[in-house]
């Protein structure tokens, strides 16, 4: 019952939305499939993915995996990616399910009015990076410029759009359980000071959809985004 209602509420806020044109706001949740509070945030990530100016991903963690369940999906990489973020903030622990929006603000389980409230606040923030990215052949040209400079990482996301997953151990035993966006790779293709433009050209291979990611270093605030045109 509280997964239905925390969808039908999310599904109500975003009916009829007038979303920003001034970039995609990036929604990350960490994630288990060995964790049974986090299926009602899967339900909320999903009707974010539906959003064209939100990009919505789910990053599985594998720190759950001893509770007799190994999440398919769950890597070291992902896992280390929230501890990054806890530090920068200053806590001294990770949970699941966590939402984090724009690099910044930090939500704690199911919450579809709270992600959506941040979501609304960060919508149109002049973040002093542009980012420009244009198909060219069997390239994708990245330009970016900034106001002002700052060490950036400029990194590339691949994610898998959905699956469906059979639990049969831990918390969610006997379930069988849907997943959006599913992030399989999240790598650092550059590193940025601002101090001038900065050109890329990037080739996507496969049949995974890719974004872009530029973020302020050191887990800092997420700074431009932007989806690849496949």
């Amino acid at each position: 019952m509280r997964a239905i209602l925390a969808a039908l509420t999310a599904s109500a806020l975003f009916s009829g939305a007038a979303l920003a044109d001034d970039g995609p706001v990036v929604v990350e949740l960490f994630t288990s499939q060995g964790c049974s509070l986090c299926p009602p945030a899967h339900e909320i990530l999903d009707l974010l993915a539906a959003e064209p100016e939100i990009i919505a991903l789910a990053l599985h963690v594998d720190y759950w995996d001893y509770l007799g369940w190994r999440d398919s999906f769950g890597s070291a990489q992902n896992s280390d990616r929230q501890q990054a973020y806890a530090r920068a903030a200053g806590q001294r622990t990770v949970y699941t399910p966590q939402f984090i929006v724009e690099g910044q603000d930090h939500i704690i389980g199911a919450k579809a009015m709270e992600v959506m409230s941040s979501i609304r606040a960060h919508e149109g923030i002049e973040t002093g990076v542009d980012l420009v990215v244009e198909r060219n052949g069997d390239l994708h040209v990245i330009s970016l410029t900034a106001a002002q400079s700052a060490p950036m990482v400029v990194q590339l996301v691949r994610y898998l759009p959905h699956q469906d997953v059979e639990v049969l151990g831990g918390e969610n035993a006997g379930r069988q359980l849907s997943y959006t966006n599913i992030v399989t790779r999240w790598d650092i293709i550059a590193d940025w000071d601002g101090a001038g433009p900065l050109t890329l050209d990037v080739e996507i291979s496969g049949s995974d959809p890719a974004v872009l990611i530029v973020q302020g270093a050191g887990a800092g605030p997420i700074l431009a985004a932007a989806r690849f045109d496949r």
